[in-house]
C-alpha cells in the first residue's frame, strides 16, 4: 500500500492563527525540510499554539530545575535501559504506557522510542516516522551505539512516562561531546523537554543525514482508491498542526512545558459540543455520538458517515426528535439502528472491509434467512431457533477459515495489512536505513531477542 505525506498549511506557527478552511481530496503540497519557513523567535516564554500552551524556561529560572526528572534517584524496579535502543543507530521500538496518554485529545497507550531524540505517537508504523506525529525534545542524527557510556532509558510510574537520551553523540559530530535530555509524558496530557547537557548550538547541527526538528507534530490518515489498483487503497498523512519551537533557545538546563488546551474530543453530548465556546469549529455526529471540528485522526470516519454533511444546520434537537422517531412503535426497526452505538474501533473496521470480506460475513445471509421466513414460520418452536444458531455458527467458522485462507495467500491485501498493523503489544523495533529523501525502517527482532535476520521492510 502506498504512502504519501502532506502539510496542510497551518502547521509552523508559534502564535494563534484560524484554521483555513480547505476543500476535501486538495491538500497542498508537503513542503521540502529545506524550503520550510524558519519559525518565530521566541519573543515572551509564553506561546499559545491552539492546541497547546508552551512556556520556556531558561538556565537561570529554577522552574527549569524543578521540571527535570532524576531518572537516576527512581525506583529501580520503574526505570528500564532499552538495550537495543542503547547501542545501535537509527532505531525505534514501541512501548506499552501504563496509563492512557492525551496527545492532542486522542487518549494513547503505546509509543515509539526512536534513537533520533524523538518519540513517535503514531499508531500505524511507517518509514518516515520523522515526518510527522511526534514529540521531539531534539531530533537529530544521534547514535548511541557510538559509546558505551549512551543510553537510552524510560521511566514509568504510572503518573508520568520519561524518555531519557543520556549521553548520546551526533553521528559524525562525536567530537562535539555528548547530549542529554528528556521528554516527560504527564498523565495530565502535559508534555516537558528537559535538557540536561546540549554541549552545541542547536541551529548548527546538520539536517542532511537526519531532520533537525525540536516540537509537538500530528496528522490523520486517509484511504483512498488507488487509481493503478482498483482493489488497493492509498494510505496518506495529512499533517494538520506542528509546533515548532526556536532551535536557538534550547541550551544546557534549559526546559519547556507544554500544557494542553481543551478539543472538540473532550465534549461527550451533543449540547456540551454545540455551546462549545472553543475557537474550534466543533460539530456533533449523531452517528458516531462524537464531538469533532473534523481535523483529527478520527477523520476517516467523519468523512466516511457524512458528519460534516450530517452536521450542517441541525441543532441537538433535531437529533433527539429523529431518535425518538426511530424509537416509536410505528417505526419499523432497522437493521442498521444498531450501529448507533457501535464503538469507533468496529466502525473503523467496518470502513476497511473488502469485498471479499463482505461475501464470506455470515450475517449477510442471516439476515436474508429471516426475512424470507414465513409468518407461521416464525412461530414454531424454540428448537428451530437453536437448528439456526447452530448454522450460523458453523457458517462463522467456515468464514473465519477463508478469511485465514484468504489473508495467508494475498499477505499485500487489506485485510491481511489491516491485522499487521495491528498485531499484539510485541511490536516490534524499527531500523532506519538511509534514503536520498528521508530516513527509512527495516522490521528486526523485538527487543530483547537476539538482533538477526534483518529485513528491509517494504512502503506501506
Amino acid at each position: 500500500m502506498a504512502l504519501s505525506v502532506h502539510t496542510l498549511p497551518l502547521c509552523r506557527f508559534l502564535v494563534p492563527r484560524p484554521l483555513p478552511t480547505r476543500s476535501q481530496g486538495a491538500p497542498s503540497p508537503r513542503l521540502p525540510l529545506s524550503s520550510a519557513p524558519a519559525p518565530c523567535r521566541h519573543k515572551n516564554q509564553e506561546d499559545n499554539h491552539s492546541y497547546y500552551v508552551s512556556r520556556l524556561y531558561g538556565p537561570s529560572e529554577p522552574r527549569s530545575r524543578q521540571l527535570w526528572v532524576d531518572v537516576a534517584e527512581a525506583n529501580r524496579s520503574q526505570v528500564k535501559i532499552h538495550t537495543i535502543l542503547s547501542n545501535t543507530h537509527r532505531q525505534a521500538s514501541r512501548v506499552v504506557l501504563s496509563f492512557d496518554f492525551p496527545f492532542y485529545g486522542h487518549l494513547l497507550r503505546q509509543i515509539t522510542i526512536a534513537t533520533g531524540g524523538f518519540i513517535f505517537m503514531g499508531d500505524v508504523i511507517h518509514r518516515m516516522l520523522t515526518a510527522t506525529q511526534y514529540v521531539a525534545p531534539l531530533m537529530a542524527n544521534f547514535n548511541p551505539g557510538y559509546s558505551d557510556n549512551s543510553t537510552v532509558v524510560y521511566f514509568d510510574n504510572g503518573t508520568v512516562f520519561v524518555v531519557q537520551w543520556d549521553h548520546v553523540y551526533l553521528q559524525g559530530w562525536e567530537d562535539r561531546g555528548s547530549f542529554t535530555f528528556q521528554a516527560a509524558l504527564h498523565r495530565d496530557g502535559r508534555i516537558v523537554f528537559g535538557y540536561k547537557e546540549i554541549p552545541m548550538s542547536v541551529p548548527e547541527i546538520s539536517s542532511s543525514q537526519h531532520p533537525v526538528k525540536t516540537g509537538l507534530s500530528d496528522a490523520f490518515m486517509i484511504l483512498n482508491p488507488s487509481p493503478d489498483v482498483p482493489e488497493s487503497r492509498r494510505r496518506s498523512i495529512f499533517e494538520y498542526h506542528r509546533i515548532e519551537l526556536d532551535p536557538s533557545k534550547i541550551t544546557s538546563m534549559s526546559a519547556v512545558e507544554f500544557t494542553p488546551l481543551p478539543t472538540c474530543l473532550q465534549h461527550r453530548s451533543c449540547d456540551a459540543c454545540m455551546s462549545s465556546d472553543l475557537s474550534f469549529n466543533c460539530s456533533w455526529c449523531h452517528v458516531l455520538q462524537r464531538c469533532s471540528s473534523g481535523f483529527d485522526r478520527y477523520r476517516q470516519e467523519w468523512m466516511d458517515y457524512g458528519c460534516a454533511q450530517e452536521a450542517e444546520g441541525r441543532t441537538c434537537e433535531d437529533f433527539q426528535d429523529e431518535y425518538h422517531n426511530s424509537a416509536s412503535p410505528d417505526t419499523p426497526f432497522s437493521p442498521y439502528d444498531g450501529d448507533l452505538t457501535t464503538t469507533s474501533s468496529s466502525l473503523f473496521i467496518d470502513s476497511l472491509t473488502t469485498e471479499d470480506d463482505t461475501k464470506s460475513n455470515p450475517y449477510a445471509g442471516g439476515d436474508g434467512l429471516q426475512n424470507n421466513l414465513s409468518p407461521k414460520t416464525k412461530g414454531t418452536p424454540v428448537h428451530l431457533g437453536t437448528i439456526v444458531g447452530i448454522v450460523l455458527a458453523v457458517l462463522l467458522v467456515a468464514a473465519i477459515i477463508l478469511a485465514g485462507i484468504y489473508i495467508n495467500g494475498h499477505p499485500t491485501s487489506n485485510a491481511a495489512l489491516f491485522f499487521i498493523e495491528r498485531r499484539p503489544h510485541h511490536w516490534p523495533a524499527m531500523k532506519f536505513r538511509s534514503h536520498p529523501d528521508h530516513s527509512t525502517y527495516a522490521e528486526v527482532e523485538p527487543s530483547g531477542h537476539e538482533k538477526e535476520g534483518f529485513m528491509e521492510a517494504e512502503q506501506c
